[in-house]
């Protein structure tokens, strides 16, 4: 079934550049646009999308109020914007959002950010996650984690914020062992999400500036 996509911005030229890229993958639709956040909130319970991709500032209601709003709901707030302060992340995470998404980080990660939030995952723009990791502490090691040198060429990717796409082309491997390998390594580390790997990584000296 196509994930069905709510895009809350207050830039028609944003929601029409988003809604190109996100019809043209053959597993996403675009069921509905809001320039503001108030409208947001209204037509997403109203059509219970699976996924609102919302902007941090919009008027009425900002893109943390929308994910606060929904979150008793299982539709998943991605937040997409040019502002990526730590305290912007911190709120969104808080209050239930499924992702944070920089826009100058391109549709890829767009895309994979949406697939992610809709199983159950969480993807945040690679810039934002090596400085929050670097700023905000990290984990301390799992002990006696034996990985394979596939396996820990994956988690440097990660760690540097790589999507599953892009590492499979970096590594001359399918999406779908990427994906694999990226499952087997959350076993082995106890990572929820390719986050935790990634800070996983940086606490054990495996990922490198």
């Amino acid at each position: 079934m196509s994930t069905r996509i709510l895009i809350a911005d207050d830039q028609e030229g944003i929601r029409s550049a988003f809604r190109m890229i996100l019809d043209a993958q053959p597993d996403m639709t675009v069921v509905a646009e809001a320039a503001d956040g108030r409208t947001a909130i209204h037509t997403a319970r109203t059509i219970r999308p699976d996924v609102v991709l919302a902007d941090i500032r919009m008027p009425g209601a900002d893109g943390i109020e929308v994910a606060r709003a929904l979150a008793d709901t299982d539709i998943h707030v991605v937040i997409v914007t040019t502002f990526g302060l730590d305290e912007y992340v911190h709120a969104a995470l808080r209050h239930g959002a499924s992702g944070f998404i920089l826009k100058r980080s391109g549709p890829t990660l767009l895309i994979e950010a949406i697939r992610a939030a809709t199983n159950g995952d969480m993807l945040i723009s690679p810039q934002l996650t090596i400085r929050l990791l670097r700023h905000h502490g990290l984990p301390h090691e799992t002990p006696n984690v034996v990985l394979t040198e596939r396996e820990d060429d994956i988690v440097a990717l990660v760690s540097h914020g790589k999507t599953n796409a892009e590492i499979a082309a970096e590594l001359f491997l399918s999406a779908g062992t990427v994906k694999n390998h990226i499952a087997a390594i959350q076993r082995k580390t106890g990572a929820r999400n390719r986050v935790a790997i990634a800070a996983w990584a940086w606490a054990t000296g495996r990922a490198e500036p």
